[in-house]
């Protein structure tokens, strides 16, 4: 396998993006957790332009990394200054950093209309900068900016811009698609071009302005590129960078590129949830190879087919890039759906044991009414088990009622809970106040519970998600609950649909209740 460099800047490039902002700490951490995965270099942020770029190459400093090399990213100098004199260039070597990247323009156009200088001190600009750091830093990479769009406007500038890179030295010269318009034919053909004047080792850095920084940047590859920029979940300015959680397994999987381990690749999927985390995003779950349904199967044929051969309907094995198989329940599924998910509960069925047909039937029912089990895979669970005779009967809710009341000078309305709660013999009835009726409700049940089952405590709910189910009935449509709860062991997704919100939502959090009763009992077991 021939070897290709992985260059990340989630830390600079990616920090761009809307939304996006890292402390120095979480900066420091991400870098820790690329370095794991085998990431060559890591961008860390252009220490001249901000404090928080500085203080992350003072404190990544103090943290040992295996692999990875830290990069500080710059500009060439300023026009009329020399490289000794430019706040810029001093500033990135300051930064002590084990590889310096700096920018320059190749597009005519840029040239006259931003720098307002001529196209011949444009070149010196480039060279200057390019040589006084290569002799000052151990490995000097220089970024092409626009060089696809520069290429096009004018070829014979483009590549001289190019030819003044080489000529100081450089490690390697990336061209950059800045704007993301161009489409992988025309990478194709540029880079054909430019190998025939340059001899540097080239790279390639692609923005997804037009959904193709992945193919372009593959593309590069194809056409001998040996350096590869992009950030972790595509994360960047705009339509954001080209994706290395795409880009690494097709580099290692499909083109017999060396650029991780196999054991790296099998992190990539927690690495990927570990920076969403971080930036406090929700994670794209139709995300190739790392997301939630990267390898989710739904319909009843395409189950029963990977169940023999997972080839059939999955492009590679989801372990080696840290994911599952994972079989959703729903209108679609067939008898196999039902027995896999059973298999993974642990529960052993039999393709011809009519409580395998009474099953699928209670489910087809039951979404037809505008259940979904795809994210409530507690709910099914226990319908599986209910089926079976397997459920214990852990308590009965006897009554509940929910108030809402605004009172004068009242800013939002109070909403008050009361429940009664039968185990055994004993009845608990209990009210509680909350933050709207729903969360006044959980709260009630909890207090009622708790006295009998002292572990509802350790039960925390994560989110509550509400959809009104098309029916065209305005206000009387039917409404789907989504409750994801958890304890310090794990998380589960319950489910309840019903005309009235507050009855969906009781009907999600007593399965979640029951869940969490089930899973201890059984543990204790």
């Amino acid at each position: 396998m021939s070897q290709i460099r992985l260059y990340d800047t989630t830390l600079r490039d990616g920090t761009q993006a809307e939304d996006i902002s890292f402390l120095v700490q979480d900066k420091v951490r991400i870098a820790m957790r690329l370095d794991e995965l085998g990431i060559d270099y890591i961008e860390g942020g252009w220490p001249g332009s901000n404090p928080k770029d500085i203080a992350f190459f003072q404190e990544i400093k103090n943290e040992r990394l295996n692999h990875a090399k830290i990069a500080a990213f710059g500009s060439t100098r300023r026009a009329k200054s020399t490289p000794e004199q430019d706040d810029n260039i001093q500033t990135l070597i300051q930064s002590e950093s084990d590889v310096v990247t700096i920018f320059g323009k190749t597009w005519d156009f840029h040239v006259r209309e931003a720098l307002r200088i001529s196209l011949e001190e444009n070149l010196e600009l480039i060279h200057d900068s390019l040589a006084y750091l290569k002799a000052r830093v151990g490995e000097v990479i220089y970024d092409a900016e626009h060089f696809f769009d520069g290429y096009r406007a004018n070829p014979e500038y483009a590549i001289k811009t190019l030819q003044a890179a080489a000529q100081a030295d450089v490690d390697c010269i990336v061209l950059c698609d800045t704007n993301g318009g161009n489409l992988p034919g025309k990478i194709a053909e540029i880079i054909g071009e430019v190998k025939g004047h340059i001899s540097t080792p080239l790279g390639i850095h692609a923005h997804n302005d037009s959904d193709c920084a992945v193919a372009n940047s593959l593309t590069a590859v194809e056409c001998g590129a040996v350096h590869v920029q992009g950030t972790i979940n595509g994360f960047g300015e705009r339509c954001g960078n080209a994706n290395l959680c795409s880009i690494i397994p097709a580099l290692k999987l499909k083109m017999e590129k060396e650029c991780i381990s196999d054991e790296g690749l099998k992190t990539l999927r927690s690495l990927s949830r570990y920076v969403y985390e971080v930036a406090n995003l929700i994670p794209n779950k139709h995300q190739p190879y790392v997301g939630n349904s990267a390898f989710a199967h739904k319909g009843g044929v395409h189950v029963s087919a990977i169940q023999r051969h997972p080839e059939t309907y999955e492009h590679l094995r989801p372990e080696t890039v840290g994911n599952t198989t994972r079989v959703l329940v729903s209108d679609l599924s067939g008898r196999s759906n039902i027995l896999v998910k059973a298999e993974e509960c642990g529960i052993k069925l039999d393709s011809k044991d009519p409580v395998t047909l009474e099953i699928l039937e209670e489910i087809k029912e039951l979404e037809n009414k505008g259940y979904q089990f795809e994210g409530a895979e507690a709910s099914f669970e226990l319908l599986m088990r209910r089926a079976m005779g397997e459920m214990k009967h852990f308590f009965s809710v006897v009554a509940f009622r929910v108030i809402d009341t605004l009172r004068s000078g009242d800013q939002v309305p109070v909403s008050e809970a009361t429940v009664k709660v039968k185990v055994g013999g004993r009845i608990e009835h209990v009210a509680a106040d909350g933050h709207g009726p729903v969360d006044a409700l959980d709260k009630a049940l909890r207090k009622a519970m708790i006295s009998f089952y002292p572990q509802i405590s350790e039960m925390r709910l994560f989110d509550y998600k509400v959809r009104v189910l098309p029916a065209g009935k305005g206000t009387e449509s039917f409404t789907r609950v989504l409750v994801e709860s958890g304890d310090q062991i794990g998380r589960w997704g319950t489910v309840g649909v019903s005309e009235n919100i507050i009855d969906a939502s009781y009907r999600a959090l007593i399965d979640a209740f029951q869940y969490k009763l089930f899973k201890d009992e059984s543990q204790k077991g």
